[in-house]
C-alpha cells in the first residue's frame, strides 16, 4: 500500500456565493455532529445522509404530497448537470441548501429553494482513470459532518470541502496511486470518522475498507476484506481465519472482495456493516487450486467502528462463480419476527434471495428467492446456498440466472415502517453466458475475470434468444412474511431506486424517464412525470418554509443495458405541489442507422474473430455495441467512427490522443497489429449492421 499521501484538492469553482445561514428551514447549530446524525429522523424537514438516516430506510415523515394531493405536483426547477454521463446520487439537504454529486466526482451546493448553484468543486480527475471503472464514471453522492462536506473520487482520493465555500480542507489519496481502484460509492460518517470503500473487483484488486478522521483526514483504520500473502503476517485474526477457504496464489490477483457501496452504520452496536463484491478472478478453475468460500468475498461484513476489527460475516454466495456481489443497499429495521424483536438487516442480493440478517450476531433469519434463478435450488439449513451443479462455469459454457447485473443491482432501496414493506426495483429473467477463458493468464494491468470474449457456440444463440424475455419491475415485499406484497411491471429492465413518505407514497424513475408516484399499500398508480431522460438514482425528500420538495437526479449510467433507456444530458429535477417549471427540451435525438464503412482494414476472417474477441476483453467495457450509441457521443458507438478517426485509430487506442477525454491509452495491453484487428472487426461490424438496415428498407 502506498503511505497516504495529502493535497491540497484541484480546482474549486466558487459560484455566487450566498449566506448559507439564512437558509434553513428553522433556527439550528450550522455545524452537524454525531447527535444530529443519531437523531435525524425526528427531523422530518431534512436529509442529511445517503439514506436520510443511519437505519438507511429511506423513509420521510413527510406528508405534505400524499395520495390526495399527490396528482397536483409539478417541476419547481432543475439545474443542467453538465454531462451526458450516469448520475446516481442522491442529494442531501441542510440549512436549505442541496448538496449533490455529477459525473468524475465533481461536487455541487445549490440552493434548495430556487435551484442556484451556489458553488461546484471539479476534483480534477485524470480522465484516463476511467480505464478502471467498470460501469460508467459515476458518483453516489457526498456525506456532511460538523462544517465539511466529504466525497470520494473516481481515482481514490477522499476529499473534504469547507461546506460554506467548497474549498479544499483536506485530500488523502486512500488507494495505492495508478492502481486499478476507483471510488463511486458515498462516503458515512461513524462516530466522528468518515468510512470509504473501493471499486475494482474486476481488477488485480484486494478490497479494503477505510476510516478517517474528520477533522484531520488521519487514517483511523483500515479493514482488508480478503485475506493477502500468507508468508506475511494477516492484518487481524479474521483474515488468518480467512485464508483457510483460499487456495493456491490468489494474493496475486488481489483476490477482490471490493466493498464500493454500502457502509451502513448501527451506533447503538457500534457496527459498520458492508456489503463485498465478488472474489477475482470470477472464476474459481483460476483462483486456485481447489474449491473454497473465498471469504469475505460476497458477503456482508460487520466492523467494528471504533477499532476497524470484524466481528462477524455472513456469505450470500460462498466461491462464487457468477459475479454475484453482496454489495446491493443494507437496510436496518427493528421487526417482529416469530413474536419476538429482532435488529435485523435486510438485502435483496444480486443473487435474486432477498436476506433478512440479526445484525447483533450475523445469524440468518431468513433467505427467501425475489425473482427466478438457475445458480440455486434453495439454502440448506446451515444458510449455506444450494448450488446447481449444471450453473458451474466451463469452458463450454453455462446459461444462469440471475444474469451478472443481477436481479436488483445498487439502486437504493426503501423501507416503510407504516406499511412495513421494502420497496425495490427486480429484474426477473436475466441471463449471462459464462465460459471460462482457456487462454485467461493475469495481467495486473487489465481485468481479472477470465470470460471467454471469443465464444460463439451454440449457447450464444440460446443466451440471445433468451434476452428478450426478461422483464422489470417494483416490487412491494413482506420482509416478515417473506413474500411479495404488490408489484408493477416496468417496459424496460432497469430502474431508479424508491423513496417512501408517509403520505403513503412511494416515488421510483425508470430507465424510460417516466418519475412516477405509487400508493404505498397497494401500487396503485397516482402520478407520472416525463423526465425525457432515463432515471437509476432513487429519489429524496424535504421540506423548508411549509414547502414539502421530492427531487431526483436523471441520467442513466452507460452500462444500463435496455434498448428503452433515454438518453440526455443530465439533470437535477426539484418537483413540489403547483410547480410550474418547464423542463428544457431533451437534446439527444434517437440514433440514426449505421452508414455502410467507405474503406476497409487488410485483415483475414481468423484475424476478424480475434479482434472480435480483443474488443470484447478492451473494448467493449465502455463501447458496447448494445449500447454504446447512448451519451450522444459521450461514448461513441466505434461502428459509427469517420474515416478521419481511422486514420488515427492506433494513436487513439495506444498513443492516448484522446485520454483528456476519457479514452485512456492500452499501449501495455495490446500490440500495433492487435489494434490493426480490433479495427477490422470494427469496420466488419459496421458492415453488417448498415447491410441488414438496408435489407429491411428494401435495399434502399
Amino acid at each position: 500500500m502506498s503511505p497516504i499521501l495529502r493535497t491540497l484538492g484541484r480546482a474549486t469553482l466558487a459560484i455566487g456565493i450566498g449566506s448559507f445561514g439564512l437558509l434553513g428551514a428553522c433556527s439550528r447549530s450550522h455545524d452537524l455532529d454525531d447527535a444530529a446524525l443519531r437523531d435525524a429522523d425526528a427531523d422530518s424537514a431534512e436529509w442529511l445522509s445517503y439514506g436520510r438516516t443511519y437505519s438507511e430506510q429511506r423513509h420521510s415523515p413527510l406528508k405534505q404530497i400524499d395520495e390526495a394531493s399527490v396528482s397536483r405536483l409539478g417541476l419547481a426547477w432543475s439545474v443542467d448537470m453538465q454531462t451526458l454521463r450516469g448520475l446516481e446520487a442522491t442529494p442531501l439537504e441542510r440549512d436549505g441548501v442541496l448538496y449533490t454529486t455529477s459525473a468524475w466526482s465533481v461536487v455541487y451546493a445549490i440552493d434548495a429553494r430556487t435551484g442556484k448553484v451556489l458553488w461546484r468543486h471539479d476534483p480534477g480527475v485524470p480522465k484516463d482513470h476511467a480505464k478502471f471503472v467498470c460501469c460508467d464514471v459515476v458518483n453516489r453522492g457526498v456525506a456532511l459532518y460538523g462544517d465539511k462536506v466529504y466525497v470520494g473520487t473516481i481515482d481514490g482520493r477522499l476529499v473534504a470541502l469547507d461546506r460554506k465555500t467548497g474549498a479544499p480542507v483536506w485530500s488523502v489519496q486512500t488507494t495505492p496511486i495508478d492502481g486499478p481502484y476507483a471510488i463511486t460509492g458515498a462516503p458515512r460518517i461513524a462516530g466522528g470518522k468518515v468510512v470509504i470503500g473501493n471499486a475494482g473487483s474486476e481488477y488485480a484488486v484486494r478490497g479494503f475498507l477505510s476510516a478517517y478522521q474528520a477533522e484531520t483526514g488521519d487514517l483511523a483504520w483500515r479493514t482488508y476484506l480478503v485475506p493477502g500473502d500468507p508468508s506475511k503476517p494477516f492484518e487481524q485474526d479474521a483474515l488468518r481465519r480467512a485464508a483457510a477457504s483460499w487456495s493456491g496464489q490468489w494474493y496475486k490477483a488481489g483476490g477482490g472482495a471490493s466493498p464500493w457501496d454500502p457502509i451502513v452504520y448501527d451506533p447503538a452496536l457500534d457496527l459498520v456493516y458492508v456489503g463485498t463484491a465478488n472474489a477475482n478472478p470470477w472464476y474459481p478453475e483460476l483462483r486456485g487450486d481447489k474449491e473454497g468460500d473465498n471469504l469475505y468475498a460476497s458477503s456482508i461484513v460487520a466492523i467494528r467502528a471504533s477499532t476497524g476489527e470484524i466481528v462477524w460475516h455472513y456469505q450470500t454466495t460462498p466461491g462464487d462463480s457468477w459475479d454475484y456481489d453482496a454489495t446491493q443497499p443494507i437496510t436496518l429495521a427493528d421487526l417482529v419476527i416469530d413474536g419476538r424483536p429482532r435488529k435485523v438487516l435486510m438485502q435483496p442480493n444480486k443473487n435474486a434471495f432477498l436476506y433478512v440478517i440479526d445484525r447483533e450476531t450475523g445469524k440468518l433469519i431468513s433467505a427467501t428467492p425475489y425473482a427466478s434463478m438457475t445458480w440455486a435450488t434453495g439454502i440448506d439449513s446451515s444458510g449455506r446456498p444450494i448450488v446447481n451443479p449444471a450453473a458451474r462455469p466451463t469452458a463450454m459454457g453455462a446459461i444462469v440466472s440471475p444474469a451478472d447485473y443481477g436481479a436488483h443491482n445498487w439502486n437504493p432501496t426503501s423501507f416503510s415502517p407504516t406499511t412495513g414493506l421494502l420497496y425495490l426495483a427486480v429484474t426477473d429473467g436475466g441471463v449471462l453466458l459464462h465460459v471460462v477463458d482457456p487462454k485467461f493468464k493475469l495481467n495486473p494491468n487489465d481485468r481479472t475475470m477470465g470470460l471467454d470474449p471469443r465464444y460463439a457456440g451454440p449457447l450464444k444463440a440460446k443466451r440471445d434468444s433468451l434476452a428478450p424475455l426478461a422483464k422489470g419491475r417494483l416490487v412491494a415485499w413482506n420482509p416478515v412474511t417473506h413474500r411479495e406484497a404488490w408489484r408493477v411491471d416496468h417496459p424496460g429492465l432497469r430502474s431508479g431506486g424508491t423513496l417512501s413518505t408517509a403520505g403513503n407514497i412511494v416515488f421510483q424513475g425508470r430507465g424510460d424517464g417516466s418519475f412516477a408516484a405509487y400508493r404505498a399499500t397497494d401500487g396503485k398508480l397516482l402520478w407520472q412525470y416525463d423526465a425525457q431522460v432515463g432515471i437509476a438514482a432513487a429519489p429524496m425528500t424535504y421540506a423548508i418554509d411549509g414547502v414539502q420538495y421530492v427531487a431526483v437526479l436523471a441520467a442513466p449510467p452507460g452500462y444500463y443495458l435496455d434498448p428503452k433507456i433515454r438518453l440526455g444530458p443530465g439533470r437535477l429535477l426539484v418537483f413540489a405541489l403547483d410547480g410550474k417549471a418547464a423542463l428544457p427540451p431533451n437534446p439527444v435525438r434517437p440514433a440514426t442507422p449505421i452508414p455502410p464503412p467507405t474503406f476497409t482494414v487488410k485483415a483475414t476472417p481468423a484475424e476478424i474473430t480475434e479482434g472480435g474477441g480483443l474488443f470484447g476483453m478492451y473494448c467493449r467495457r465502455c463501447h458496447n455495441p448494445d449500447f454504446n450509441y447512448v451519451k450522444s457521443g459521450s461514448i461513441p458507438d466505434l461502428r459509427r467512427a469517420n474515416e478521419a478517426t481511422h486514420a488515427t485509430f492506433e494513436q487513439i487506442v495506444r498513443g492516448g490522443a484522446r485520454r483528456t477525454l476519457g479514452m485512456p491509452s492500452f499501449a501495455k495491453d495490446i500490440s500495433s497489429d492487435q489494434v490493426r484487428m480490433i479495427e477490422a472487426y470494427v469496420l466488419d461490424q459496421a458492415r453488417q449492421v448498415s447491410s441488414v438496415s438496408r435489407a429491411a428498407e428494401g435495399g434502399h
